[in-house]
């Protein structure tokens, strides 16, 4: 069922533009898992997002046992997806730990100066904000990163299901998440046991205008 290209009997990934054009939300999965090491790559990859600062304030749980999943989908009102694919993926942000982590976040070849400025002055803006502040930016950025993640899985030949309708302190009290997090979504992930509906948009010169 995976939707990648096979050429001459090689498997071959989908590119950015194959992926954006036949991505579609499944609904259906089959029951076949995805092995870790690929789980962890494809969001290794996703991880790849650029940020503000290199801030990189997304982070992930992938939630595969089965009974966890039954009291995630009904956080999220019953949406089967979640029970149906193998594994979904819970995207959050986290800005007091992003705050934490900046020192490792900044390239090392920058020279000490300018990390440690880089640093100050990170935290001197984020600082002078209200917890609601910082993650209501966090979860901006980390937007940015779900978007990599869903484009990513389709050139791998998996299918997803992103999820906006949820509990959010559900979600978070079942996955023990500290109160202040955002959480952009939950992607049911896994190999399409269906079609899905063909993509349709919006024509693209009703949404870009040049100046």
């Amino acid at each position: 069922m995976m939707r990648i290209k096979i050429d001459d009997g090689a498997v071959q990934q989908l590119s950015a533009a194959e992926s954006a054009e036949a991505r579609r939300s499944i609904r259906h999965y089959s029951p076949e898992p995805i092995p870790e090491f690929e789980l962890r790559e494809l969001l290794r990859l996703a991880g790849r997002a650029p940020s503000a600062f290199n801030a990189q304030p997304w982070r992930f749980v992938v939630v595969q046992d089965e009974e966890l999943k039954k009291q995630l989908s009904a956080a999220a009102y019953g949406q089967q997806q979640i029970v149906r694919a193998p594994a979904t993926i819970v995207i959050y942000s986290d800005m007091a730990d992003a705050l934490e982590r900046l020192p490792d976040a900044i390239h090392p070849d920058l020279p000490a100066e300018e990390r440690e400025a880089s640093v100050g002055k990170f935290r001197g803006m984020f600082g002078k904000q209200s917890v609601d502040e910082r993650e209501t930016w966090g979860n901006a950025q980390s937007n940015i990163a779900l978007g990599y993640l869903l484009l990513l899985a389709e050139s791998l030949g998996y299918a997803t299901s992103p999820m906006l309708g949820f509990e959010a302190d559900k979600v978070k009290t079942l996955l023990h998440l500290p109160e202040h997090v955002r959480i952009p979504a939950l992607i049911a992930i896994g190999y399409p046991g269906e079609e899905g509906f063909p993509p349709h948009r919006l024509p693209a010169n009703t949404l870009i205008d040049f100046r």
